[in-house]
């Protein structure tokens, strides 16, 4: 049901049984499933998960201490929805779509009474409605019918539902307009406000499925340069506490080339959903110089609140990025994290008495978790036009274990798989992605964009540096055996162009104001000059000249300055220069 509803008109029909922490069971309930209900007499929202004869089985998304047997339940006849409008970006939800702004304003306080309601979306405000349309068009369902200027940034579509049959326009207004108001009425009689609503545990329809070919450009070297990921594709990122999944999916959220970013904060510390909350509204959007919250909608449901929202959070925010994309936007959803969601399943299922699957997980994880990823994609809308929505999902499996069901479940689906290392954080290397275990399979597709739009040896050159990473892995085994003098001297001058490699390339910082974001362009050039290095060394070794009169000159411990400097092309450019110059005087 969507909170812009009223929920004075639904009647008392059960009364609760019995009370397991988030799970209340309730008998005498006419119900159906994923029906929301009102529990106890504070009307606590929860959600029918299970009926068994007279028996339903109901998930409350509020905290239910002091909630007792005998206490009513009320059935609102309808599924968890949320409220689609004008309205949502610059706006902080809960895990079922309470603008916990407008919540602080009614309590007076940040500490939130239990039974607290409000619509997710301002139903009284006026917004100043624009059609696209004209009486006597002809007008099907995903069509576009007006623009409203929700931000600075975006410009909110109002569409035919999905669900409409569509016709022909009778009667259009423009004007200020609040979103239960209609503003165009079709010859069958249906009437379109700017306000939708949707079930979230269905996927909204969309037309064909298509293969992305347009990646994702983070300005993240390593995983823009290394394993890119597309504009509709899904991506995974497991690590260890302290690794930076965090930290990786706020650069993310902040760099990303996506219209619309959803943030979900799902079973994280409350310290960093606060980061981003404080850091988004400040910092500049790299695209257009608005604040990035103009294009951001933030769900923060931490580790303090109730584990049946957190459960719903995960679909909330998917549901919410499905709206956007049926704009015909690119939707990045940052997802942090997936286990806390699979945790949260966890405890509902044990309350069941479900039988468990490994470690405790249900049977269905994998199942829940590829319904999840699969609303990801890039999609033929049903108007006209193209839309796209790109999920990355951090993981948090436990002592860094990737063996775990989590993990693996996850590796099953997604396509693009950054995996963050302990060592690596250990040794201040970040992010931390470590490149010989993680992978990405839109790499082949996503090619030709980069050699069209960046470099046309781009293929070639990223593999490069695959290998020479591949053969310093190898290396670093004899190494440690035998130490790095007891290598030919070719391979040890290897090891110190993968060491660039690593600390000039892969190697960024996300609290530099330069280093922070590397543009494509950037990150090529930089990969370039390395190459560079390695060509001109290898021509002086050839020649004759010692490895350490080769790792020695000048020019070359520049190359770990690349990342911060702001005029970087002449930057990189005065480096090449110098290279060739210095390095072709040893011979």
């Amino acid at each position: 049901m969507s909170q812009a509803e009223q929920t004075e008109t639904v009647d008392e029909d059960g009364v609760i049984e019995s009370v397991s922490g988030p799970v209340v069971t309730a008998t005498d309930l006419d119900a159906r499933m994923n029906d929301v209900v009102y529990v106890g007499d504070e009307g606590l929202m929860g959600e029918v998960i299970e009926i068994e004869g007279n028996l339903t089985t109901i998930q409350v998304y509020e905290e239910t201490s002091g909630v007792g047997p005998g206490e009513p339940v009320e059935n609102t006849g309808e599924p968890l929805s949320v409220d689609l409008g004008p309205g949502m970006m610059d706006s902080i939800y809960d895990g079922v779509q309470r603008p916990l702004d407008v919540l602080e304003d009614k309590m007076g306080t940040a500490f939130l009474d239990r039974g607290v309601d409000a619509p997710g979306i301002d139903l009284e405000k006026e917004w100043e409605f624009e059609p696209t349309v004209e009486a006597g068009d002809a007008v099907e369902p995903g069509d576009v019918v007006g623009v409203v200027e929700e931000t600075v940034t975006i410009d909110h579509k109002v569409m035919v539902p999905p669900d409409y049959e569509g016709g022909e326009v009778v009667s259009v207004e423009s004007g200020e307009f609040t979103v239960e108001e209609t503003v165009v009425e079709l010859d069958n009689g249906e009437e379109i406000q700017m306000h939708q609503e949707w079930p979230v545990r269905e996927a909204r329809p969309a037309g064909e499925k298509e293969t992305p070919t347009e990646p994702l450009v983070t300005g993240q070297r390593v995983q823009d340069g290394l394993f890119p990921l597309a504009k509709g594709g899904t991506a995974a990122i497991p690590g260890p506490f302290g690794s930076g999944k965090t930290v990786t999916q706020q650069q993310l959220a902040k760099w990303s080339d996506a219209d619309i970013v959803v943030y979900i904060g799902c079973g994280e510390r409350g310290n960093e959903m606060t980061e981003v909350i404080e850091d988004f509204p400040e910092l500049p959007d790299p695209q257009t110089g608005n604040p990035l919250m103009a294009r951001t909608c933030l769900i923060a449901n931490t580790s303090n609140m109730p584990v049946a929202a957190r459960e719903s959070c995960i679909y909330t925010g998917i549901t919410i990025a499905e709206y956007y994309r049926d704009m015909g936007y690119d939707v990045a959803l940052m997802a942090d994290s997936t286990s806390r969601w699979a945790e949260a399943m966890r405890e509902i299922s044990s309350r069941l008495e479900e039988m468990p699957g490994e470690e405790g997980y249900p049977a269905y994880l994998a199942a829940a978790l590829s319904e999840f990823y699969e609303r990801a994609g890039k999609f033929q809308l049903l108007g006209d036009g193209e839309g796209s929505i790109s999920v990355v999902g951090a993981v948090s499996p436990p002592g860094g274990d990737f063996s775990e069901p989590v993990t693996q479940n996850t590796l099953r689906i997604v396509k693009t798989f950054w995996a963050l290392d302990a060592d690596l954080a250990e040794r201040r290397h970040f992010p931390s992605i470590n490149w010989n275990e993680s992978y990405s399979l839109y790499k082949d597709q996503l090619d030709p964009w980069w050699t069209d739009n960046v470099a046309g040896d781009w293929a070639e050159t990223r593999q490069w540096a695959v290998d020479v990473l591949d053969e310093e892995d190898e290396l670093q085994e004899i190494v440690q055996l035998v130490g790095k003098d007891a290598l030919p001297e070719d391979q040890q001058l290897t090891l110190e162009v993968a060491r660039y490699l690593r600390e000039a390339w892969l190697q960024q910082n996300a609290l530099h104001d330069v280093d922070t974001y590397c543009e494509p362009e950037k990150t090529y050039r930089m990969l370039g000059a390395i190459q560079t290095f390695n060509d001109e060394a290898f021509e002086a070794l050839e020649a004759g000249v010692p490895p350490e009169e080769i790792t020695d000159v000048d020019a070359a411990p520049k190359l770990n300055r690349m990342g911060t400097a702001e005029e970087w092309e002449e930057f990189i450019d005065e480096i090449e220069n110098d290279l060739k110059e210095q390095l072709r005087a040893l011979y």
